[in-house]
């Protein structure tokens, strides 16, 4: 089995403004060290937003990642222990806090690339039933700790 995940985002200023640039200036750099990054299996490239800027998350303010880890400690250690923790370190500047999850954890099957579809119905039921073997977070984990040191800015 893999560890699929989606994570979400709000802007909360303008993402074409001189204060986004530490987000906006990163991204390319943050997905391609993913892509190399020992575990990592698939992420989905683009958005796919229509034609008011809308992805299948949310509206045009919503960002997203979706993407599959061969496990959960590979996902560890590229979200803690690479530059990607800096630019997490600073979510604040630059995103809205939900009320509701931001990120959203489940198994499939090696091979399988999830949808957006499938990724916003499971973080809806992390939402609504908590972490479950269906949805999950972090601490439902109970092998991976590196998470538990961390804080946003």
């Amino acid at each position: 089995m893999h560890l699929a995940e989606l994570n979400i985002s709000n802007w909360k200023i303008d993402p074409a403004s001189e204060g986004a640039a530490g987000f906006v200036n990163n991204v390319g750099r943050i997905n391609a060290l993913a892509e190399r990054s020992p575990g990592f299996v698939w992420r989905k490239a683009d958005e796919e937003r229509d034609a008011n800027g809308n992805n299948a998350i949310g509206g045009p303010k919503t960002l997203m990642t979706l993407s599959v880890w061969e496990n959960a400690q590979d996902l560890e250690q590229f979200v803690w222990n690479t530059v990607h923790k800096k630019i997490y370190q600073n979510k604040a500047l630059w995103f809205d806090q939900l009320e509701s999850h931001h990120l959203v954890m489940w198994w499939v099957e090696a091979g399988v690339e999830p949808s957006i579809a499938e990724a916003k119905n499971r973080l809806d039921h992390l939402n609504s039933h908590g972490d479950s073997d269906h949805a999950f977070g972090w601490s439902h984990l109970p092998h991976v700790k590196l998470w538990q040191q961390q804080r946003c800015a």
